[in-house]
């Protein structure tokens, strides 16, 4: 009996918050709505999933024009949030939460979003840098005045030569492909708790080019 008490006090003890606000939060880039549900332009929001999945949470309440939950990751208590501005405005619904709760996006923000210059399955973490064509973190760049924050970037694979580029990010990811993209989302979920614990460094070395 002992045995059931410590489990059932060790799960209370894991779905209990931290008093306090958000020491960091985590920003999800995808656009709302099932047609675009399941795109390679919804990456982020895919890997917000996996997250909901397996710390068995929801994403769900609206603040900062968002979808979002208060959550424990790498020991520290963060925001998730899946923004509802559509892709192209995201930095609105950023600057609002990271001002909210006065964060330095340098070390309190992260951003999970798709890369088509990365294959499918691969990942690339930075600290910082420009938006590489990405319209969603060009927006979140102008909303914070700085392009200083990490980022967690989902490889989707390159469109064939000729093919629309709109058309390829909202395209669906094929079935011969979604092993590998899966599995990055899962070795992303591993880094984004790496990166909460305070270690960016080490999920760079660790993941980068996985």
């Amino acid at each position: 009996m002992a045995g059931i008490f410590d489990l059932f006090n060790s799960i209370k003890k894991e779905q209990e918050l931290p008093t306090g606000a958000p020491g960091m939060v985590i920003a999800f880039l995808g656009n709302p709505g099932n047609e675009y549900s399941r795109t390679r332009h919804n990456a982020g929001f895919m890997c917000a999933e996996y997250l909901e999945e397996s710390k068995k949470l929801k994403i769900d309440r609206f603040k900062f024009r968002s979808l979002t939950a208060e959550t424990v990751l790498g020991g520290k208590k963060v925001l998730l949030m899946k923004p509802q501005t559509f892709m192209n405005l995201s930095g609105e619904a950023v600057r609002e939460a990271v001002a909210f709760y006065k964060l330095d996006p340098e070390k309190q923000l992260l951003t999970v979003y798709d890369d088509i210059s990365l294959d499918v399955g691969r990942l690339r973490i930075r600290e910082k840098g420009s938006d590489g064509g990405h319209n969603g973190i060009k927006n979140i760049i102008y909303q914070l005045g700085t392009d200083v924050f990490p980022r967690i970037k989902i490889g989707v694979g390159k469109p064939p030569a000729g093919f629309p580029l709109v058309e390829w990010v909202l395209g669906r990811i094929p079935k011969e492909e979604q092993e590998r993209f899966f599995d990055a989302l899962k070795r992303a979920s591993a880094a984004i708790e790496t990166i909460a614990s305070g270690s960016l460094v080490e999920a760079m070395n660790r993941y980068n080019g996985a």
